[in-house]
């Protein structure tokens, strides 16, 4: 690229940036977003440095779209709050909150009031109203429904090498923490799953579901080998 055509991009890319500005959009750095000349974006909305807007993306009002986020082809609700986070081709429902380090992809429809947090990832899967991952989840080709909390560490475990799989999880469900979903599963409203659970089969409503080892403690083991108190060399 010629220094021409890069000063005439970066006066077309500033030109976008002031429209918006004009338009109520409020802007950290305007500077350093890049933002495609089809996106819409509401009024009262506040977009950080270094975040870039691609596509056919519509932000809604009131909404904060902070640094280091890259948006495509997705519709933003009202009020919805981005950290430092991936949307491809989804929408994020009205006063939800993703990120920092989310990754949602195509297909993914997340509701309204929901928090999807650090190092969670959803994949071709809807999110029902209220529900929550907090942290360090794969949720694939999954239909979660409202109010449902997903704990630290569970896997949505949707392909078996040769075919994907969708499983449902209904209203007001917990998961607890490093379990796995075997898909295609299907649990009923207002189930728990026990922590550190490998779900293989349907738990009704109401039901816990636990699947895991007992656990057996073998008294002397690490003397005998001499692990224990071992001395520094």
């Amino acid at each position: 690229m010629k220094y021409s055509e890069y000063q005439e991009k970066e006066a077309e890319r500033k030109r976008i940036a002031v429209a918006h500005l004009e338009n109520g959009v409020d802007f950290a750095d305007i500077g350093s977003v890049y933002i495609d000349e089809v996106v819409q974006i509401g009024a009262g909305t506040f977009i950080g440095p270094c975040v870039t807007l691609e596509g056919n993306t519509v932000i809604g009002e009131n909404a904060k779209i902070y640094q280091n986020t890259r948006i495509r082809d997705s519709v933003i609700g009202d009020g919805v709050e981005i950290q430092s986070s991936v949307v491809l081709e989804s929408s994020i429902g009205e006063g939800s909150k993703i990120g920092p380090f989310a990754y949602v992809r195509p297909g993914s429809e997340i509701g309204r009031n929901c928090k999807i947090g650090d190092f969670v990832e959803v994949k071709n899967s809807t999110f029902g109203d209220g529900s929550k991952s907090a942290h360090l989840t794969y949720i694939g080709d999954s239909d979660i429904g409202e109010d449902v909390n997903l704990g630290c560490g569970v896997v949505f475990v949707n392909y078996d090498g040769t075919h994907k799989f969708r499983s449902s999880i209904g209203d007001g469900v917990f998961i607890g923490c490093n379990s796995n979903i075997i898909s295609p599963i299907r649990i009923d409203d207002g189930a728990y799953v026990a922590a550190g659970s490998t779900i293989t089969q349907d738990i009704p409503e109401d039901a816990l579901g636990v699947a895991r080892a007992k656990q057996k403690n073998i008294e002397g083991w690490a003397t005998r080998r001499g692990l224990y108190n071992k001395k520094k060399k």
